[in-house]
């Protein structure tokens, strides 16, 4: 299993950005990264219309959609519990690390995405998981150290530090 880093804060923190720019500068520095996306709604990757759809409109527990630039399974859960975190990690194919966006009370490091002016409260300090904090204001008092949420070469780096992968490329 590959190490797991998370993206945790509430909604409309910046939670994707950080998630897509850390993902970016992982991939550049010739890493293989898989996401793990929570979300606490219902969403569709496929659409009224297409043949996937009503395959699954239809009963199909699970539908493969295949082509030559991608494929994607989507398993509907019916009546079953949502599954944990774990069980997805272990759907996953070979990658170096995973970054997990949500998730916010998983039992895996993470950095705590905070926005100015939004009133949500802390993580950090609250959760031992939580290892650093990336904000868009300079914060004081904190338990964990603070990085700017623009400065995605230093998270970049604290994620392979905490994960163990810096270790792993020269």
């Amino acid at each position: 299993m590959p190490p797991v880093f998370g993206i945790a804060g509430f909604k409309n923190v910046g939670k994707t950005l950080l998630t897509v720019r850390l993902v970016a500068a992982l991939s550049a520095r010739g890493y293989a990264v898989s996401t793990v996306k929570h979300a606490h709604h219902s969403f569709e990757i496929d659409y009224p219309g297409r043949d996937s759809h009503r395959h699954r409109e239809a009963g199909a527990r699970e539908v493969a959609i295949v082509s030559r630039n991608r494929w994607a399974l989507v398993h509907e859960l019916r009546d079953e519990p949502e599954p944990p975190l774990d069980m997805i990690l272990a759907k996953l194919g070979a990658c170096d690390i995973v970054i997990v966006e949500g998730y916010r009370h998983g039992p895996h490091p993470k950095i705590e995405v905070r926005r100015s002016g939004l009133g949500h409260r802390e993580l950090a300090g609250a959760d031992e998981q939580i290892v650093a904090i990336a904000s868009d204001r300079p914060l004081e008092n904190e338990p964990v150290r603070v990085f700017d949420i623009d400065d995605i070469a230093a998270i970049a780096d604290l994620v392979l530090a905490e994960t163990g992968l810096e270790k792993d490329r020269p």
